[in-house]
């Protein structure tokens, strides 16, 4: 369990703010349509009062980056005080990391990716109930976490990096 816990934290923490759901009812099957330029205009008033900076230089934005605005934009506005207070103190959190740090965020956030559906799963499970924990487990498990070796730690993640079973299928077992 106290591996599980470690491996999601190591790999969610610095990115939970910024995984995002995918969209119910999308179809992942067919290829997306070259997104089509934002006219600012089409933009809802509160959209254009967050993204005034923009307004100037809109019509001269790449089109993919008018639709990321837009898009998180309306995410924003659609957001709860307490939402929005934790975005932002992310955001802040973002900022005051080192660039290597960032690096290793965008990676492991990849990683993350590059799982399965169902392991990104287990992962956002296991990631609440370590948040869900009091403060003390919580700097208990991080400090349990740093006094281990590499090997330890590879050990650890073992068990997130091999598949599950198939089913119906023995379990398997890695070599430890």
């Amino acid at each position: 369990m106290i591996r599980v816990l470690l491996v999601c934290a190591s790999l969610c923490g610095a990115v939970t703010g910024f995984a995002q759901e995918p969209v119910p009812g999308a179809d992942t099957a067919m290829p997306a349509a070259a997104p089509s330029p934002k006219a600012w205009n089409s933009l809802s008033h509160e959209q254009q009062q967050l993204l005034h900076n923009y307004q100037d230089k809109w019509a001269s934005l790449p089109t993919e980056r008018q639709q990321t605005l837009a898009k998180g934009s309306q995410r924003w506005i659609s957001m709860t005080p307490q939402q929005r207070a934790g975005a932002q103190q992310r955001f802040s959190q973002w900022r005051a990391m080192p660039p290597e740090q960032r690096q290793v965020v965008r990676q492991r956030y990849q990683q993350y990716k590059t799982l399965p559906p169902e392991r990104q799963q287990q992962v956002r499970e296991s990631f609440t109930r370590f948040r869900q924990m009091p403060p003390e487990r919580r700097t208990q498990l991080r400090q349990q976490w740093r006094q281990m070796t590499p090997e330890q730690r590879n050990r650890a993640v073992q068990p997130m990096r091999t598949p599950p079973p198939m089913r119906g299928s023995p379990p398997h077992h890695a070599p430890r």
